[in-house]
């Protein structure tokens, strides 16, 4: 995901009690709608700060298409579940998502970063809620559906798709590398699969390189390859004769 992560926490004085700073241990993590379809992360966090603003109402991130901004820090709790000194309130991290701009795109950045937070926690879906879930408000009103909350069901298979991939990553793919073995007094370089067929057609393309009318490498250097002879030291010296030779 492409998003720049923001921490501007809102001043603690801030009128009408939005940042109580009274500490918290969160067990939940608790999504919104915005309600606002012109309003971006940026606006929501300059919303809480601004003079004409009389509410006690607050959150701790708002997330849209760009970027995600963290206004409470997730150790105290904020003004938004509507269940007065209850644990919405008071035990759980609330996430603001936005409607403006590329709704789609909004909600990936919040499937990603939901996820990584649940990851940190070493949480589960089953830790998140919607604002309906503490005070009744049809909220997050975009996955309402008419009280199916089929978007919202949808949306928590997307984080615990996402929790996966960061619970079992990829494994890298090994590279293939030479394997050189003690044979005798002479370390044999030898090479398998697909290196060494890269190996093969490199040496066979120089050694029919010509030069001055000449071949500009002698085919010994081939020969001792396909036969298994080359040494490890060899290797190395035929490495300098193709760099001087500018072949």
């Amino acid at each position: 995901m492409s998003y720049e992560y923001i921490i501007d926490h809102i001043p603690m004085n801030t009128p009408n009690d939005r940042r109580p700073a009274d500490r918290m241990v969160a067990e939940t993590i608790t999504l919104h709608n915005t309600g606002n379809e012109k309003s971006s992360a940026r606006n929501e966090r300059n919303w809480l700060t601004n003079p004409s603003n009389d509410r006690t109402a607050s959150f701790h991130k708002a997330i849209d298409e760009k970027e995600i901004i963290e206004c409470l820090p997730d150790n105290e709790h904020a003004w938004a579940a509507g269940d007065g000194r209850g644990d919405g309130n008071m035990k759980s991290i609330h996430i603001e998502i936005c409607e403006s701009g590329n709704y789609a795109l909004t909600i990936e950045n919040t499937i990603d970063h939901v996820a990584k937070m649940l990851h940190e926690r070493n949480w589960g879906v089953d830790k998140l809620r919607r604002h309906w879930d503490w005070s009744r408000k049809i909220c997050p009103r975009l996955m309402y559906d008419g009280g199916s909350w089929a978007t919202w069901k949808l949306l928590v298979s997307k984080i615990d798709a996402r929790l996966s991939e960061l619970k079992n990553p990829p494994k890298p793919v090994a590279k293939e590398t030479p394997t050189v073995t003690n044979e005798g007094d002479e370390n044999i370089m030898k090479v398998s699969g697909a290196l060494h067929q890269i190996m093969l057609q490199q040496l066979e393309e120089i050694t029919s390189v010509e030069k001055y009318g000449k071949t500009a490498l002698s085919k010994i250097w081939l020969t001792k390859y396909v036969n298994g002879e080359l040494t490890n030291s060899e290797a190395i010296a035929l490495l300098f004769a193709i760099r001087a030779k500018n072949i």
